[in-house]
């Protein structure tokens, strides 16, 4: 895709990071999230639609994965703010992606993809639940219900784009992690949120396909 279609891109991404803690704040328990977040958000949310946009061109599914990515930066800052992942956010990414992804295989004659986004959402809550349930684990439901909503748009990209969005979050949590002991900032029993880490790994696992 040329530069000029991705202005408009990057205009809608800045208006959505506006509005992406105003959401966010109505699901926050306890304090609400930094006010820098309120700086933060708009380039961000513009950067990541416009990675989107890029990667995906004219995919008859892109504004599918710009709703699930606006209502995921809202997911990813309460999670911050209070180890939450709201199931009325999560169900809302759900049924915006679904609905979205069927539409698009209908209109497009591509049910075999619609087939495959319901495989990678099937796979992607298995293999999720499986960690869950593993002693110490400390992978909550609510990454389980967010893996399966975005197992559907990885699984709409295909096979390698689903289990690359599988294994990157983790790897992602993981040096977050150990970075974080390093410099002292949180203790081993120190729980952190996965959200983000698994919403930046589709996206980049999106970027990657």
């Amino acid at each position: 895709m040329s530069a000029a279609p991705l202005v408009p891109v990057a205009l809608l991404g800045a208006l959505v990071g506006v509005v992406v803690p105003l959401v966010a704040w109505r699901f926050t328990t306890g304090p609400r999230p930094r006010r820098v977040w309120a700086w933060l958000s708009p380039p961000l949310a513009a950067a990541v639609f416009v990675g989107l946009a890029a990667a995906l061109g004219d995919d008859p599914a892109l504004p599918v994965f710009l709703a699930v990515a606006a209502v995921g930066l809202v997911l990813a800052l309460v999670d911050l703010a209070c180890l939450r992942l709201p199931d009325p956010l999560v169900l809302a990414a759900g049924v915006v992606a679904l609905g979205g992804l069927t539409t698009a295989a209908l209109l497009t004659g591509t049910p075999g993809r619609l087939v495959g986004a319901l495989a990678g959402a099937a796979v992607a809550g298995a293999a999720h639940v499986l960690l869950a349930v593993l002693p110490g684990s400390r992978l909550g439901f609510g990454d389980v219900k967010l893996a399966g909503v975005l197992g559907l748009p990885l699984g709409w990209l295909g096979r390698d784009a689903l289990l690359t969005g599988l294994f990157l979050p983790h790897l992602l949590h993981g040096a977050v992690v150990l970075g974080l002991l390093a410099a002292r900032r949180v203790r081993r029993g120190t729980l952190l949120p996965l959200g983000p880490a698994l919403l930046a790994g589709a996206w980049l696992a999106t970027m990657m396909r």
